[in-house]
């Protein structure tokens, strides 16, 4: 289960990305999580998935 606060969910889904996952889709069908509601609530905290450093960022 993923934190619902964003900074907590954007530190936690970075870490797994750099750590462990090439992709966020690799790391959502893994976790069986919703890609659409991470890109969400980060989206709304001010965050965009980057594909190129497999990392969200700062708009």
């Amino acid at each position: 289960m993923l934190p619902k606060e964003p900074n907590m969910l954007l530190s936690m889904i970075n870490m797994k990305l750099r750590d462990r996952y090439k992709s966020l889709d690799d790391l959502c069908d893994d976790m069986d999580e919703s890609k659409d509601e991470i890109v969400d609530m980060l989206d709304k905290a001010g965050y965009k998935y980057d594909e190129a450093t497999n990392q969200f960022k700062g708009k």
